[in-house]
């Protein structure tokens, strides 16, 4: 696929086939993301990448210690909840994908089942778990090269008839994690990636997730006579 075909068709997957994803593709989509730029040419990331037996643990570990009450442990910054137009757009997508799957607003079962589907990283048949090098932590640059090269990841895994999802709850208790995927303790644990073949079938995965426009977005300074054209953020 061309470029622009890659990234305007590529689309969040959370649902997918049970067939398994040949090792050596996996590698021809991470030698392409390692291509993403990185502070200074930092390359702060690192890929454990999970099937079988070992995933199985996790999402059980996972999805009973979030049953049982235990608080989340992510090894990153989360902030505060969201507010203002960054909630608005949060619930928005939840909306759209929860009228996909015809699950009702009093539906509280399936409400509940559709969270425990992210704890189990959405029953993809592979894990890609980002991590960096702790000796990294105090720069914001490591967060946002592992940001670049999780972007080019799913991007690459699309251009190849792979889908994928970012996502945080499949290392909502990251000792599990850490645990099963066997993660060096000279490491952190940034973000997870579901990688698979895309269930076609699955309602949610023809969800397109609205995206602001440029001129929300963008300021453009010194391109007209004025020093200023348009646009402006969002207040």
């Amino acid at each position: 696929m061309k470029f622009d075909e890659v990234v305007l068709g590529r689309r969040s997957i959370r649902g997918y086939k049970p067939d398994p994803v040949p090792v050596a593709l996996i590698r021809e989509v991470l030698e392409i993301a390692m291509r993403a730029p990185s502070s200074m040419n930092t390359q702060p990331w690192n890929f454990y990448v999970i099937t079988g037996e070992p995933l199985d643990r996790i999402r059980a570990g996972n999805t009973q210690r979030m049953i049982a009450g235990v608080p989340q442990s992510r090894e990153f910054r989360t902030g505060e909840a969201f507010g203002g137009v960054h909630r608005e757009r949060q619930i928005g997508v939840a909306k759209q994908l929860f009228g996909a799957m015809g699950i009702e607003r009093d539906d509280q079962d399936r409400r509940q089942d559709w969270v425990l589907r992210g704890f189990r990283q959405f029953d993809a048949p592979v894990c890609v778990i980002v991590t960096y090098d702790k000796v990294l932590s105090g720069s914001d640059d490591t967060a946002f090269d592992c940001g670049a090269v999780a972007t080019a990841l799913v991007n690459a895994a699309w251009s190849r008839g792979l889908g994928a999802v970012i996502n945080s709850q499949g290392i909502m208790q990251s000792p599990v994690v850490r645990e099963h995927a066997c993660i060096a303790e000279d490491q952190v644990i940034m973000k997870s990636i579901a990688l698979g073949w895309p269930d076609e079938s699955f309602p949610a995965n023809a969800v397109v997730s609205s995206r602001k426009s440029v001129d929300e977005a963008a300021v453009f300074v010194g391109f007209e006579r004025g020093g200023f054209e348009g646009g402006g953020f969002e207040e």
